[in-house]
């Protein structure tokens, strides 16, 4: 069918409403028109803060989708986040072939890392491989970082898209570090759809997956799912596990590791 431009974006909302997210090869062959001229509807319903556009077609908009400035965010709960990066340091064994996430925690991880040898780190965080490079040239300790390919994200100093998963897929890690906007009894979640897209990429690669997340992340629900709490095996925080959440049987399901300035209680 072929609509005019008033019903064509209102359809293209309706849809949204109803999917969450729509594509623009499936709304041309709807609509009966080129995918340029959704892309362009996209575009202007995007600026009107209608819908959120991402690879391929959009998503809904909400106020929430923003994630705070990486530089802004490292400037929060600095204590908490480098007691979580050396207590994860720990569980890096020789001869481990690790991933780590993007992340403000996750660079205090990389700050931490020492003393082991013939690792194989593999990021797609800029500021991790940064100061992964700077110690491996330190000979802090032994190994070699892999860097994914991608598309740049300068604000969160990330890279991400489909390259990142297609790269990723080539790769089995003995232990991913995973960072997250948020985590409930239910599942983890994050603010960006491409970076979630990544984060789920590298779940399914991974043999061991450790949520590092500070206090301000639990109980917390970003916008977009990145996998089930069930998928986590063990989460380092610097609070202890909530009696609610161990009524629903979490504290049995995963390991809780609580850290407070190098102070740990595991339940």
């Amino acid at each position: 069918m072929s609509v005019v431009l008033n019903e064509r974006q209102q359809y293209i909302l309706e849809q949204l409403d109803r999917d969450k997210k729509v594509l623009v090869a499936t709304l041309a062959g709807e609509l009966g028109v080129a995918p340029e001229t959704i892309r362009r509807d996209l575009d202007t319903l995007e600026k009107e803060k209608k819908l959120k556009r991402v690879h391929g077609g959009a998503i809904k908009y909400h106020q929430n989708n923003q994630e705070p400035h990486f530089v802004k965010k490292m400037k929060v709960k600095t204590k908490a986040k480098e007691a979580i990066g050396r207590k994860a340091a720990e569980f890096i064994e020789d001869g481990d072939t690790v991933m780590i996430d993007v992340g403000t925690t996750t660079i205090h991880l990389a700050k931490a890392i020492s003393g082991v040898k013939d690792v194989t780190i593999v990021t797609n965080s800029l500021a991790a491989a940064e100061e992964l490079n700077t110690r491996l040239e330190n000979q802090e300790f032994d190994g070699k970082i892999i860097v994914l390919g991608g598309v740049t994200n300068p604000t969160q100093k990330s890279i991400v898209g489909a390259l990142t998963c297609n790269m990723l897929k080539g790769f089995r890690f003995d232990k991913l570090f995973l960072s997250c906007g948020g985590f409930t009894v239910e599942d983890v979640s994050d603010y960006d759809f491409e970076e979630c897209l990544v984060s789920t990429t590298m779940i399914e690669r991974a043999n061991q997956v450790f949520l590092l997340a500070d206090a301000t992340k639990m109980a917390h629900e970003s916008f977009y799912q990145i996998c089930s709490l069930s998928r986590v095996d063990r989460i380092i925080c610097d609070e202890e596990i909530p009696a609610t959440w161990k009524q629903n049987g979490l504290d049995k399901m995963l390991k809780w590791l609580r850290v407070e300035g190098g102070e740990e209680d595991e339940g």
